[in-house]
């Protein structure tokens, strides 16, 4: 339940139990006193018909000595009061004297005829005036009078009994409304801001149990998912802190051996006694050797840097697959191999339209190239070629990887290059498309002109295409790369 709608519940609750309560135990009070009172009646009733076979006496109406009616007081207590009157109204017993009543004293007869015969009943007492008859005279009244102690004790104990319950029923009622509110606001909302001083100062974060899907509860999740995202993001902040660490160390590293080298030859070209013509060339050309190892280096590292950086948007062309793929295979590799005396077999099959980036898909193409020339021994073979998903994938590819890459050839097209030499151990092949990793360090060094980016380079470059570059190995057969990139939908087609 939202919270807006639980606080209009419980207001209207808060609101209408009270009265309902109240009410309830009016009821029952009332229910319980009639009760009493139609017992109360009929005990009272007894009462005065016992009392009235004395008070009919006619003798008792007669002008005469107070002794005579001593025998009255039996009847009378501090709860019931007795008058006696003769019929022109003069007082002649009452039961409850004190030094203020007189002794005798006539009562109004307008007030002592009224209500004759009528069983009066108010908030204290039963009052009961009747007439006493001499054959058809009337000789006297009496009046009784009963108190109702028993009523008045019943109607405190009562009263008490509702104030009790009812502070009860409040207590009980406040401490529910405080219980609900601070479980469904006050106590996820501390723990929320719990949450927030905990994270603000980077300390273990406690999970919230709320499982409530109200405004606390989105509350919570948007800041679970806020606070996930943030963690992401210095994650990869400290990612890539560490990865442009490494690349500096690693850029220092591979940029001393051939500064070292620079700085050998051309001293000992300075020293023009201790070398003939012959050195100097040699030298001279060792030097441009280096300095296009390390430009090659800083080409590769700036061009990296660019591809990394946020502001980088990489622009996109449509391109008929066909074309492109004929224009990327034929880079003028089949001369690098001749020279190196190494067997290249080119192959296309490729329908459709993509979008690409024409030059940054021909660097990635000649870095994996780059990299299956280096580790091609002469004589062995390297093969080329781009299929669509509607044609069969190659003979020529290595058999134990022919499943994988039928499984992993589908909704684009695919670029192999696949290379006879020393396979990649497994623990290597994940690892060599991160930034300066070197499987063999020693070998890897020999190679002028490699500086550890190409790889990582065509990694970025085919995440960015929203396609994929992946790399299989074979023991006794070789290595294989391959480059995935996704057709052009209709649905783009159209727009």
């Amino acid at each position: 339940m939202k919270v807006k709608h639980w606080m209009l519940t419980a207001f209207v609750v808060v609101m209408i139990l009270p009265l309902a309560a109240i009410y309830t135990l009016y009821m029952q009070l009332s229910q319980y006193d009639q009760k009493q009172d139609l017992l109360e009646y009929m005990s009272v009733s007894q009462r005065i018909a016992n009392m009235e076979k004395v008070l009919q006496n006619i003798s008792l109406y007669e002008f005469q000595s107070q002794k005579q009616y001593e025998p009255l007081t039996q009847l009378t207590s501090n709860t019931v009061k007795i008058n006696l009157y003769r019929s022109d109204g003069l007082l002649l017993f009452t039961s409850l004297k004190d030094s203020l009543t007189p002794t005798f004293n006539r009562e109004n007869k307008e007030r002592l005829y009224s209500r004759m015969y009528d069983l009066q009943k108010n908030y204290s007492s039963y009052i009961v005036k009747k007439p006493v008859f001499d054959g058809s005279k009337m000789i006297g009244i009496y009046e009784i009078t009963i108190a109702r102690e028993q009523w008045i004790q019943g109607v405190e104990h009562r009263t008490a009994w509702l104030v009790s319950l009812l502070g009860l029923f409040f207590a009980i009622l406040y401490g529910s409304v405080v219980t609900l509110l601070n479980r469904k606001l006050n106590r996820p909302i501390r723990q929320l801001m719990n949450q927030m001083t905990a994270f603000a100062h980077n300390q273990p974060v406690e999970p919230i149990r709320h499982r409530a899907n109200d405004e606390v509860g989105q509350l919570i999740n948007h800041f679970r998912v806020m606070r996930e995202e943030i963690e992401a993001a210095r994650l990869q902040v400290k990612t890539e802190q560490q990865e442009k660490e490494f690349i500096v160390a690693a850029l220092s590293h591979d940029l001393k051996t051939p500064l070292t080298a620079i700085s050998a030859y051309a001293e000992l070209l300075t020293d023009q006694r201790r070398i003939n013509d012959q050195e100097k060339r040699e030298y001279s050309s060792l030097i441009l050797d280096k300095i296009t190892y390390m430009k090659h280096m800083l080409d590769d590292l700036t061009m990296y840097a660019v591809l990394r950086s946020s502001n980088h948007q990489m622009e996109l062309i449509e391109a008929d697959g066909e074309e492109l793929f004929d224009m990327l295979l034929s880079g003028g590799y089949d001369e690098l191999c001749a020279k190196k005396h190494i067997h290249l077999a080119e192959e296309s099959s490729v329908t459709g339209v993509f979008r690409v980036n024409v030059a940054q898909l021909t660097r990635v193409v000649d870095n994996v190239m780059s990299n299956a020339i280096r580790y091609t021994q002469p004589g062995d073979r390297i093969w080329l070629g781009a299929f669509s998903n509607e044609y069969q994938m190659p003979e020529w590819i290595f058999p134990s990887l022919r499943n994988e890459m039928m499984n992993w050839h589908t909704d684009g097209v695919i670029l192999i290059v696949q290379n006879q030499g020393k396979a990649i151990d497994k623990q290597d092949q994940s690892r060599v498309f991160e930034p300066f990793y070197q499987i063999d360090a020693a070998r890897t060094k020999s190679k002028a002109g490699y500086a550890g980016l190409g790889l990582s380079i065509a990694k970025i470059v085919m995440d960015q295409h929203q396609g994929d570059i992946r790399l299989w190995s074979a023991p006794g057969y070789g290595t294989l790369v391959a480059v995935w990139l996704p057709e052009k939908t209709d649905t783009e087609k159209r727009g």
